[in-house]
């Protein structure tokens, strides 16, 4: 499955307690910290006037309120999009991500309950391919860190690069791949 080539930012939510734990939070749908909502306030001026068009956003609250917050400083067009959602880790979720999360990641153990990493990527793919068909300029998506392994698999990109916590992140199309640039 091919994305449309066309650039798009990508922001992961700001931090939860989960993610300062260390624990998966997949389909529980855990707030911002205190953290998370300065990361959401220092990513909005990274945005800023990057030709962006529109937000589309994961409707699950850490991602929701992070892009509202980045919306404060851009006042674009925003709407929720319910496959952009993070990935159901079934009996994981609450757990530590290691040793579990690099076998779900190469595909061979799946949790109890829990989409598999070709699952999410196909996920991925439609949603994206539908979200950016046809935009006038690029999209800023805020979604989720395992959301985002699927999307730089489907870029060809490696997948086991962790996600920071609303650093945006440019992605382009390169010839024939992709580039992934996280602005500091």
């Amino acid at each position: 499955m091919a994305l449309p080539r066309v650039a798009f930012w990508f922001l992961r939510h700001g931090q939860t307690d989960y993610n300062a734990r260390g624990v998966s939070q997949g389909a529980v749908d855990i707030p911002l910290n205190e953290t998370g909502v300065a990361q959401a306030h220092r990513a909005a001026p990274l945005l800023a006037g990057r030709g962006i068009t529109a937000v589309v956003a994961s409707p699950m609250q850490r991602a929701r309120v992070t892009a509202e917050i980045v919306n404060e400083t851009l006042k674009l067009p925003i709407s929720l999009e319910a496959d952009l959602r993070e990935v159901v880790f079934g009996g994981m979720e609450g757990q530590p991500l290691h040793p579990w999360f690099a076998q779900w990641l190469d595909g061979t153990a799946t949790p109890e309950g829990a989409e598999s990493f070709a699952e999410i990527t196909v996920r991925a793919g439609l949603v994206l391919g539908r979200v950016l068909s046809g935009t006038p300029g690029p999209l800023l998506i805020v979604s989720h860190g395992a959301f985002f392994r699927a999307v730089r698999g489907l870029m060809g990109l490696e997948l086991d690069v962790p996600t920071t916590n609303a650093t945006p992140i440019l992605c382009e199309p390169v010839g024939q791949g992709w580039r992934a640039t996280a602005l500091a």
